[in-house]
C-alpha cells in the first residue's frame, strides 16, 4: 500500500518538474519565434538596470534559499511526521521549492529577451543549474525521509 503511494508521489513529483522545464522551454521557444517581441526595453538604461539587478538579486537570495530551507523543514518537520504525512509534506515542499526556483528563472528569461543583455542569461543558467539539485529520483526520497529499504513500509 505505501510502496503504491510513494510511486504515485515520484510520478506527481516528476511530472512537476517536467512541467518546469515545460514552461521555460515554451518560453524561449515564444521569444525566440518572435511571438513574444524581444528588446521591448533596450533603450531604457533605467529599467534595464533595474531588471538586472532584481534578477540578480533573486537569483542569488532563491537559490540558497531553496536549499536551506527545504532542508531545515526536512530536518525539523517532515522527519517527525508519521509516514503518511511525512509524504504529503514532502511533496507539498517540494512543488513549493520547484515554484520558488520557477518564479526568477522565468523572470531571468524574460530580463535576457525583454533587454538583450547577457546578466538575464547568466542568472537564468545559474537558476537551470539549482533546478538539477531538485530532480526527484526514488533514491532521494528514501534518503530524505530516511527510509533505508521499502521492504519495511
Amino acid at each position: 500500500m505505501m510502496e503504491k503511494k510513494i510511486d504515485r508521489l515520484l510520478w506527481h513529483l516528476k511530472m512537476e518538474y517536467s512541467l518546469m522545464w515545460i514552461l521555460v522551454l515554451a518560453t524561449v521557444v515564444l521569444y525566440e519565434s518572435d511571438v513574444i517581441p524581444q528588446g521591448m526595453w533596450v533603450d531604457d538604461a533605467r529599467l534595464a538596470y533595474l531588471m538586472q539587478v532584481l534578477g540578480i538579486l533573486m537569483t542569488v537570495g532563491v537559490i540558497p534559499l531553496s536549499v536551506y530551507m527545504f532542508k531545515v523543514i526536512l530536518t525539523h518537520r517532515i522527519r517527525r511526521l508519521s509516514l503518511l504525512e511525512a509524504l504529503k509534506s514532502y511533496r507539498r515542499w517540494s512543488e513549493a521549492r520547484l515554484i520558488l526556483l520557477l518564479i526568477p528563472l522565468l523572470f531571468d528569461v524574460f530580463i535576457y529577451y525583454s533587454i538583450l543583455d547577457t546578466a538575464g542569461l547568466l542568472c537564468a543558467a545559474m537558476m537551470i543549474l539549482a533546478s538539477l539539485f531538485c530532480v526527484p529520483s526514488r533514491s532521494r526520497l528514501l534518503s530524505e525521509l530516511d527510509l533505508k529499504t521499502t521492504e519495511n513500509i
